[in-house]
């Protein structure tokens, strides 16, 4: 089968996933206003799960706009403590407020996968890990944030789990690819069963 399938992402961490799999694929970003789309959902009560694939939806139908042709992958995830979701620290202040409400807390991570053609949604899916997170002294929080920098306004946790912030954890339930926002798994079965890969 000849489909082109498009990644509706900028993520280079999502790109190297699809690439380390053996996928011939194109990466094209989406230009929605996820801020803008999430609050109203947010306002409105919607769960943390709702939210991830309503913007993992919005990115495979945007781009799909421009490429009707092809199969179009959106993903995206949100960071949720019981009811409360993230947002990326805005400053240092910020991150290290984030690390004090995770300190010896399980949070989840909630990885949401649409794949759209000619916008028309023919296949969702989400994907959870949840990370529990041992107690953080307020000195540790200071001086692990002074080690990490900028780097800790870059995620909606204030932390990478491939470089220090593994420090932080405890204990960590859920798939790598979870984690990293798209659950390659079950995309590739569906990406089969669509005989858009070799199967």
């Amino acid at each position: 089968m000849t489909t082109t399938i498009i990644l509706a992402s900028s993520s280079p961490f999502r790109r190297m996933l699809m690439e380390n799999a053996g996928l011939s694929f194109e990466a094209h970003a989406a230009t929605i206003d996820e801020r803008a789309l999430e609050a109203p959902l947010e306002k409105a009560g919607a769960t943390p799960d709702a939210v991830a694939l309503a913007l993992a939806r919005a990115k495979a139908e945007d781009v799909s706009r421009r490429f009707s042709d092809s199969l179009v992958i959106g993903s995206d995830q949100t960071m949720s403590l019981g009811d409360r979701v993230f947002h990326k620290p805005r400053d240092m202040a910020d991150a290290a407020s984030h690390l004090h409400a995770l300190s010896g807390k399980t949070h989840r991570l909630n990885s949401a996968v649409a794949i759209v053609n000619d916008g028309v949604v023919l296949w969702e899916h989400l994907a959870h890990a949840e990370l529990t997170m041992r107690p953080l002294t307020a000195d540790f929080i200071a001086r692990h944030l002074a080690r990490v920098g900028d780097r800790a306004l870059s995620s909606v946790g204030a932390y990478q789990l491939e470089g220090q912030g593994i420090q932080l954890f405890e204990k960590i339930e859920g798939d790598y690819f979870t984690i990293l926002g798209l659950p390659m798994l079950p995309l590739l079965k569906k990406l089969r069963e669509l005989g858009a890969i070799d199967g």
